[in-house]
């Protein structure tokens, strides 16, 4: 068979092929069927009844053409990693993974549009209506000498070792329509117990990729599991290694943690000791006395604005933000709702269109949200924006160049100028008429 992982000798001859499997620690059976019908794990019974039959799963119909093509031309093709894992959990997953015996120039001759990806590691992106899915020929890492990149891999036409590289037995499982699910280090038990698990030695795993420290963490909550505790006394070990990783990395990690349904595992980032190598403001944080509610909008910096409220201030938000490589709009929003947080305002129609024109409609939303404001609060809010009250310099009457055809000469006078116009109609809202405030002006600067 052309690529694939069971060779002609080997279904001929079960027994001496068994004979050479034994020597692995965990093996694939494959009965004598071309098309691997039956794969199934090795072991005890109740390892094989945890094998899926083939039509268990739906797969996205590019996918499954995919899958046709390389099988049609000799090759072994499987869906594999976080989309089964997701499927077999009934959660939408975000992308699907393919993983063949093929290599990847023997991928892009089958296909019209393909991107190289990552090709020196093996990845081959193929283009569908506008949509890309990796595919990546079965592979085994080489020596990982920065403790988070192998120096180089090589391609295998095994399956299993492209599956023993991974990090997490739910993970390291593939599936195709014709095999049904491969799961060669009982990863749907794990599944089953809600457990994050390494594959095979967890020092070893967590040696390779410093970054699969925060990554096991991140799934135990957004899908609340429980890690291991082997997995779990090696993140401790393993923890400094993360100085190696960089910083946009952990804060990707980390942003999925806090945007989860489970935010409050961050605590287990510093129990860990993790904490000290994210950065020296992040380790300093009160992270005792954080507080992120699983209701609040899962936007990156709503749920980053409630844990950093345990900081303290905004200069420190913005510290630890900085330091993590966020981007500027990201921090701006987190160090205004970080200020305003657990600030609430007079039940006043003037009190409460100031603080609202101190930031953007959303993220006043977002503080809504983040300080629990009440009823009577939020239906001030509302006859507020039904009545079109300015909130802002851009919805005051008067212009910039209204001032200048009175006389104004541009700078920081004009500045000031329009912002005590502003000051004004967000206490008397009527006024904001052209006319009334140009006359209102010359008063106020007669």
């Amino acid at each position: 068979m052309k690529g694939g992982f069971v060779n002609r000798k080997e279904r001929e001859c079960p027994e001496k092929s068994k004979r050479k499997r034994r020597k692995r620690k965990q093996a694939l059976v494959f009965c004598q069927s071309a098309n691997y019908n039956n794969m199934a794990l090795s072991g005890t019974k109740k390892e094989r009844e945890i094998t899926m039959n083939s039509n268990s799963m739906q797969i996205p119909a590019h996918v499954e053409q995919i899958i046709h093509t390389l099988n049609s031309h000799g090759y072994e093709a499987f869906a594999v990693g976080g989309c089964v894992r997701d499927t077999l959990l009934g959660r939408k997953p975000g992308d699907w993974d393919i993983t063949t015996s093929a290599r990847p120039e023997q991928v892009k001759a089958l296909f019209r549009r393909t991107i190289d990806t990552g090709i020196q590691h093996g990845t081959v992106t193929i283009m569908m209506d506008r949509t890309g899915y990796e595919v990546t020929t079965y592979r085994i890492d080489g020596e990982y000498e920065d403790g988070r990149h192998p120096k180089q891999v090589e391609f295998t036409s095994d399956l299993l070792e492209d599956l023993r590289r991974r990090d997490f037995t739910i993970n390291a499982m593939a599936y195709s329509h014709a095999t049904g699910i491969v799961d060669a280090f009982d990863g749907m038990e794990d599944l089953k117990a809600r457990r994050i698990r390494c594959v095979g030695n967890a020092m070893e795993r967590f040696t390779e990729d410093a970054l699969r420290i925060l990554r096991a963490i991140r799934f135990s909550a957004q899908l609340d599991f429980d890690i291991e505790k082997e997995t779990f006394e090696a993140i401790s070990v393993i923890a400094p290694n993360l100085a190696k990783v960089s910083k946009e990395r952990i804060q990707m990690e980390l942003t999925k943690l806090l945007s989860s349904d489970h935010p409050e595992k961050i605590r287990e980032v510093y129990e860990t000791g993790i904490s000290t190598y994210v950065s020296p403001a992040f380790a300093a944080l009160d992270w005792q006395n954080a507080r992120v509610s699983a209701e609040l909008p899962k936007e990156k910096y709503v749920r980053w604005a409630a844990f950093l409220r345990c900081g303290n201030s905004p200069e420190t938000a913005v510290r630890v933000l900085r330091d993590l490589k966020l981007d500027n709009e990201t921090i701006s929003r987190v160090k205004t709702l970080v200020t305003w947080a657990d600030v609430t305002p007079a039940a006043d129609e003037a009190e409460v269109r100031r603080m609202m024109s101190r930031m953007e409609p959303e993220v006043w939303d977002s503080l809504m949200e983040l300080n629990g404001y009440g009823a009577e609060i939020r239906d001030l809010v509302t006859t507020i924006r039904e009545r079109g009250d300015c909130l802002s310099l851009k919805e005051l009457a008067v212009k910039g160049q209204d001032l200048i055809a009175a006389g104004v000469k541009p700078g920081k006078e004009m500045g000031a100028m329009l912002h005590e116009l502003l000051e004004h109609v967000l206490e008397v809202p009527q006024d904001n008429e052209k006319e009334t405030l140009m006359k209102l002006l010359a008063d106020m600067h007669r």
